[in-house]
């Protein structure tokens, strides 16, 4: 379990203003935000690399808000994964061992295991500047593991790499995560990453804390403008509810009426994500939300396309290439949009 108190940090010119966080044990938390938002120096303040001026730091129940960094049980992976370049792959590995002064013997067997779970006995006798980007990723996890430590931070870790050699950390980091169970906190501004990885996300602005929840509450139900515009919500309209249809709102904006499923009384933002829009050629013969306008952009994105269309307001819809090629979709053309009620999200 990872607690945080009231948790006020200052470095420089930036403030972490009013932490508080529980994250529990064996659980993997990504933190998400923008450049600048704090994410690392949170990060740092838990494995005690920056003073807290105020609050607590608390892990496994301990309060180690004044105890130094190698004594908290914490082991941190940066973007740029600071392997030591005079080192093997084997000696980065099991440096962290050797400074315990641990028997030669148990530094042997504990190599073995670390090995078997990264896959990177083919690399020991290797330099750092021999390895690709996934193959140094992989060593700095075993590094940061090998050590048995109760919390793994993991700063921006996958930043360096190609969207194959990505793809490939995810699947890594779950399994790894699986087997060891280690309490992980993983610090990126990428949401698919976060979306991809998480068991829960804290978004961070500012230095302040924006939102915590499961990956579907933060996409599907921002708690701010600021979070849906973060998470690429794209449609984001400032407006007021104007009236109620059963278990309907009535939403208003800019001259037009979205019909929401919600049970809030007042709201300022009615949010819809690009890709629950539905496009189609024919105006559908039931439903709610459906609106005609012509396409003015279309942007390929590889296996979905986006589409900006005018509806007055401008609407983007995210479609599948298939979608998008069923129908035969081009700049101008009239086409109709609709979308759920429950796919509106009020804020």
């Amino acid at each position: 379990m990872i607690e945080l108190k009231n948790v006020q940090v200052k470095v420089a010119d930036f403030n972490l203003q009013q932490i508080d966080l529980a994250v529990a044990k064996g659980t993997y938390t990504v933190i998400l935000g923008p450049t600048g938002a704090g994410k690392t120096v949170l990060l740092e303040s838990i494995a005690g690399l920056h003073t807290i001026s105020e609050g607590a730091v608390i892990l496994d129940g301990k309060n180690v808000t004044d105890i130094v960094p190698e004594e908290r049980g914490v082991s941190i992976v940066y973007q740029d994964y600071t392997l030591f370049p005079h080192l093997t792959v084997k000696e980065n590995i099991i440096f962290g061992l050797k400074v315990r002064h641990m028997r030669p013997a148990k530094i042997t067997g504990e190599l073995e295991w670390i090995c078997g779970i990264f896959e990177v006995e083919p690399l020991l006798k290797r330099l750092p500047s021999t390895l690709s980007g996934g193959e140094r990723q992989r060593v700095a996890l075993a590094r940061a593991l090998i050590t048995r430590p109760e919390i793994l931070l993991l700063d921006e870790p996958l930043s360096a790499l190609d969207a194959e050699s990505r793809e490939e950390m995810y699947a890594q980091l779950k399994d790894t995560h699986r087997k060891l169970n280690t309490t992980t906190l993983h610090v990126t501004h990428d949401f698919e990453e976060a979306m991809s990885l998480a068991d829960n996300i804290v978004v961070i602005n500012q230095g302040k804390i924006a939102q915590i929840g499961k990956p579907s509450e933060i996409f599907y139900h921002p708690a701010s403008d600021f979070v849906a515009r973060f998470t690429m919500a794209r449609n984001i309209f400032n407006g007021k509810i104007i009236g109620q249809d059963g278990q309907r709102k009535i939403f208003q904006y800019n001259g037009i009426e979205i019909s929401a499923l919600s049970d809030k009384i007042t709201a300022a933002y009615a949010v819809i994500r690009p890709e629950m829009i539905q496009v189609t050629l024919e105006k559908p013969l039931t439903g709610f939300n459906i609106f005609s306008g012509e396409i003015k952009s279309i942007v390929d994105r590889g296996a979905n396309i986006l589409l900006t269309i005018d509806c007055r307001p401008a609407i983007e819809c995210l479609q599948s290439r298939q979608q998008f090629e069923s129908i035969s979709l081009s700049n101008g053309k009239q086409v109709y949009i609709s979308f759920l009620p429950s796919s509106v999200h009020l804020i």
